[in-house]
């Protein structure tokens, strides 16, 4: 794109601001969705209020829907310290209360960790934490029917290190105090947790062996490391249950027992071979029998192992896997059932209608009234994970993802393209690859998209909505030990393209591979650039069930970025630990990891845009235990490297962090994007800064700089945009000096999409000029904003209205434009610190009786220079900016030339509407007070006659389907010529003629007071 065009957000002042204290309230962060469901491994409903259920995401938080789920509304932002969540439980005869266990029991990759109970006594608008904070994972929480103090937790634990947490839980004080029940190994925590209906004494839990390594998943042990437990009083006592149950190794098990028959227990369990499967007891666990162990129920058993029972009906089951199956006849015989997406999860069924329930599966959560015939809707629910962010350089630019679970990778924009008519869902685009990503469009041409699918790599086109496949090694990856591939590709595999060239595409597997063709062709610039360490060389999946799709090759190439400062200067990090760099692109490379532990994944390598030899890592090793934050920078080439996070300067110590980015236009200004949320530093990583805004809690996986916003990819929430952050290249948070930022460019655009309302997904910015300002103290009265063009007039000029004082506007009978008139706009704001007001872009606009209309939705002002004026009590803060046309505009045939002509004509349509308005209010006026008199002369009766003949002349009656009259017809005018930018047309010029004589004729007929 022509940089000339671009919206460059370059403020003009040059001032020293010291660094004292931060406040960047001004800045908000807006989320693009998509509008589509990410992974949902908790859900709960309550017979009290059927309509009501809950979700709980993985990365996304608990949300809530009270209308069987047409809409759900996020209540866990601002209380929870983790979106993962695990099990949620709602009290069956108080729905008020409500208990959540954060950390899925879904052991993904890219699993978070959890962070303890939360506990909710108003259905969910407060939450309190209350304890239990390092137990890791939680897989079952259940509530006493009779008493919603007593609670059970099922532990799952860290899912990457032992910990002695792990174990059973009970409160008997809701949450206060808390007493481990069972234990059996800080490698063995408790997955599922049972009450029997009718004797909450009798309790059932099931013990697991499972942990996550990069390089494998442990899923299962020895009889001593799993089973099915029992207790008889409360938890005090267990019992190992095992008559009729597999003898040897053990894995996941998950427990249905029905409410109308007791003595039933049905147990989903992991185990080799045929020997796992579904299990039932009718002599509550003394023994059981195998009933099926069909190859569908047991999918990928570390991340599913799912049973539930119907309430009212002890046959009927539902095992959600891969596939949704349900059986009839007690789990003998399955049939799969058709549900919105795969890979499920969880599912709650209510007790007095059983053919209405909720389920959930990675596309989200789906309620049904009738048994799963037909479901609600998955596009509500902003809870996508995404692994990486692309932008491409068409305006309004789009953004490019993988998106987990969901088809291939998708494009949504950064606001809208067009008109649509359901614009709560927005755009998504499908743009080739597959869940993983990523999706890097091609500088120059956007409709081509260099895509990954788990190491595939492809090239779509966004016109014909093909993928053309050039995999290098053309050979296919699964279930191989990754020390038999000849290029191991991890799932998430990058794909970067060359700041120089945008013909030049590097790929990753443990090599750095190079296309010039768009992947015809393929040459490997480099030696394996891991650490490839044999005994993490493994078949994944131990040691019950192989489980092999890439997601834990470990020794791969896992970031690549070549240096915009200089050609053929290019970084590369590893999943296990390794650094390199080459500087002669590609001929020789150098080993430059700093001392740092060993074998954490190198999430993102950043060169600095400023030098070339600068570089920043992101290195996370939360999957090794470790949750430390590691940011290096190095200024010379990886000779020397600097740790700039030591868990004393702003970010905290318990920060895994996943990405790190220099802005483009000033050395030193970073942006970190952790586990936990957003940091900024303005001095190169001496001091840190949450940067968190209004951004929920969940992970951000990747941050670009465009445009002058920051664009983010999260793990749970979609994408997100902060406009205009290019504000932060001259402030830093305070000074001591009032100070005035305005972008030097914007694109003067129109809004051409039907608003929705409130803050529903996706959130689209109006178009206009950000003015951020700072003041050093709460200004004394209120403040004054004018915007003047290149003739020095001033087109419109806005008042804070803090002081409580009521703007008039000056000289309205002058509708010329020759006279200033004031708009009382409350979000110019007059606090201290930075502040931000919004320009539409508008000229001031007809005069109207009603102060809440009067000089409101002016045209838009012609493309051209501006300047800006702030007036802070005797001070003057003046900047200037430049509108630049929209780009569309000439594909359109619309010229500036034509713009200027609408905007005269619009001001004279202003300057004779404005006119008759007062006209008619005058009229009005008088009528009043005729009116208002206790006894009418004749006099009055005759003049109050002519008024209101008066008023028929020039505006419509008050019925229905009125004949528009004189003033009618200028704002049909005025509307007909300000919604799109455009020549005019003759006819419009032939109205305003014929309007104006109209008036005129009846200005010199009408005796108005």
């Amino acid at each position: 794109m022509n940089r000339s065009i671009r919206p460059l957000l370059v403020c003009l002042l040059f001032f020293p601001l010291l660094l004292v204290a931060q406040d960047f309230s001004a800045f908000k962060f807006r989320n693009l969705g998509p509008l589509r469901g990410g992974r949902v491994t908790a859900v709960a409903g309550t017979r009290v209020e059927p309509g009501t259920f809950y979700l709980g995401a993985t990365g996304g938080g608990v949300w809530k829907s009270v209308d069987y789920g047409t809409t759900w509304e996020n209540v866990s932002d601002g209380f929870f310290d983790t979106p993962s969540i695990g099990s949620i439980s709602v009290d069956q005869k108080d729905p008020n209360i409500v208990y959540v266990g954060t950390g899925t029991d879904g052991l993904r990759s890219n699993v978070i960790e959890g962070k303890g109970m939360y506990k909710s006594i108003d259905a969910g608008k407060t939450w309190k934490h209350i304890g239990l904070e390092k137990v890791g994972q939680i897989g079952a929480v259940e509530i006493h029917p009779d008493n919603h103090n007593i609670v059970y937790v099922a532990a799952i634990g860290n899912p990457f290190v032992a910990n002695s947490e792990r174990g059973v839980y009970k409160t008997t004080d809701g949450g206060e105090t808390w007493n481990k029940v069972f234990y059996v190994s800080d490698k063995v925590g408790a997955r599922d947790i049972v009450l029997l209906p009718g004797n909450p004494e009798i309790v059932y839990a099931t013990a697991w062996k499972a942990q996550r390594t990069p390089w494998t998943i442990i899923s299962g042990g020895s009889q001593e490391e799993g089973g099915i437990y029992k207790s008889m009083d409360g938890g005090k006592n267990w019992k190992k249950l095992t008559k009729g149950l597999p003898t040897g190794l053990i894995g996941k098990i998950d427990l249905a027992v029905p409410d109308v028959d007791s003595k039933i227990l049905y147990a989903l369990v992991e185990a080799p071979d045929d020997l796992g499967g579904v299990y039932k007891s009718e002599d509550q666990g003394a023994s059981f029998k195998l009933m099926s162990n069909e190859g569908g129920l047991r999918t990928r058993p570390f991340y599913y192992t799912n049973i539930e029972v119907d309430p009212t009906n002890p046959d009927k089951l539902y095992v959600m896997a891969t596939g949704y199956y349900t059986s009839d006849d007690g789990g003998k015989s399955w049939k799969r059932k058709s549900v919105p997406h795969g890979d499920n999860h969880d599912m709650w069924i209510n007790p007095d209608n059983s053919d209405l329930f909720i389920q959930s599966n990675d596309g989200g959560a789906n309620v049904t009234h009738n048994d799963g015939k037909s479901w609600s809707t998955q596009y509500n629910q902003p809870t996508s994970e995404i692994y990486q962010v692309e932008v491409d350089d068409q305006y309004p630019y789009w953004l490019y993802g993988g998106m987990q679970d969901n088809y291939t990778t998708v494009a949504v924009p950064s606001n809208p393209p067009g008109s649509i008519q359901a614009s709560d869902v927005g755009w998504i685009m499908n743009t080739g690859g597959c869940e993983t990503g990523p999706a890097v469009p091609k500088p120059g041409n956007h409709n081509i998209v260099y895509t990954n699918c788990k190491g595939r790599f492809g090239v779509f086109n966004k016109i014909t909505g093909t993928e053309k496949a050039y995999y290098v090694g053309a050979a296919n990856l699964y279930g191989h030990d990754p020390k038999d591939l000849t290029y191991r590709f991890q799932r998430v595999s990058p794909v970067h393209v060359s700041p120089h060239n945008p013909d030049v595409v590097y790929h990753t597997s443990q090599y750095v591979h190079r296309t010039k063709d768009d992947g015809k062709t393929w040459e490997t610039i480099s030696p394996d650039l891991t650490a490839f360490e044999k005994d993490k060389q493994v078949i994944s999946g131990s040691p019950i069930t192989r489980d092999i799709t890439g997601e834990e090759y470990y020794s791969t190439i896992y970031a690549i970025r070549e240096s915009s400062a200089k050609q053929g200067v290019i970084w590369t990090g590893a999943n296990d630990g390794p650094v390199y760099v080459t500087t002669d692109d590609g001929a020789n490379w150098k080993n430059v990891t700093p001392k740092m532990p060993s074998g954490g994944r190198v999430d993102a390598v950043e060169p600095s845009p400023h030098n070339p030899a600068k570089a920043y890592i992101a290195v996370l090793r939360y999957q090794l235990g470790d949750r430390k934050p590691y940011i290096y920078r190095t200024t010379d080439y990886g000779k020397s490297w600097t740790l700039l996070t030591d868990g004393t300067n702003g970010m905290d110590a318990d920060t895994p962090t996943r990405v790190i980015r220099e802005h483009p236009d000033k050395e030193g200004l970073l942006f970190a994007g952790t586990d936990d949320g957003l940091f900024v530093s303005f001095d190169d990583g001496k001091k840190w800064h949450s940067f968190q805004q209004n951004l929920p809690i969940t992970p951000i996986t990747d941050i670009k700089i465009h445009q002058g916003d920051l664009v983010m990819s999260t793990m749970g929430r979609g994408f997100w945009i902060g406009d205009n952050i290019n504000t932060l290249l001259k402030y830093n948070g305070s000074g001591s000096e009032a100070a005035l930022f305005i972008p030097e460019k914007t694109i003067r655009n129109r809004e051409t999409y039907m608003r929705i309302d409130g803050d529903a997904t996706p959130q689209f910015t109006e178009p206009g000029v950000y003015v951020d300002y700072y003041l050093p103290e709460k200004a004394k009265g209120a403040l004054k904003l004018e915007f003047i063009d290149a003739k020095g007039t001033v087109v419109n000029t806005y008042y804070s209205d803090t002081t409580g004082t009521k703007m008039t506007p000056i000289k309205e009978e002058n509708m010329q434009l020759n006279s200033t008139t004031y708009i009382v706009d409350k979000s110019l704001n007059n606090k201290k610190g930075i502040n931000r007001f919004k320009w539409d872009m508008s000229a001031t606009g007809p005069w109207d009786s009603r102060d809440n209309r009067k000089y409101k939705n002016g045209p838009l002002v012609v493309p051209g220079k501006f300047t800006a004026k702030l007036y802070v009590g005797d001070k003057v803060l003046e900047q200037a900016f430049e509108l630049l046309p929209d780009p569309r505009l000439a594909a359109a045939n619309t010229s500036v030339t034509d713009i200027q002509a609408q905007y005269e004509f619009s001001n004279k349509v202003i300057a004779l509407l404005s006119e008759a308005r007062m006209v008619e209010d005058k009229i009005n006026k008088e009528l009043k007070k005729i009116k208002a008199k206790e006894k009418m002369e004749d006099a009055d009766k005759a003049r109050k006659e002519v008024l209101e003949g008066y008023l028929k002349e020039i505006r419509e009656l008050d019925i229905t389907y009125p004949q528009p009259m004189m003033i009618d017809q200028m704002e049909y005018l005025y509307y007909m010529t300000t919604g799109a930018d455009q020549m005019m047309g003759k006819d419009a010029y032939d109205q305003l003629e014929k309007l104006t004589k109209q008036f005129e004729a009846f200005k010199s007929k009408a005796e108005i007071k």
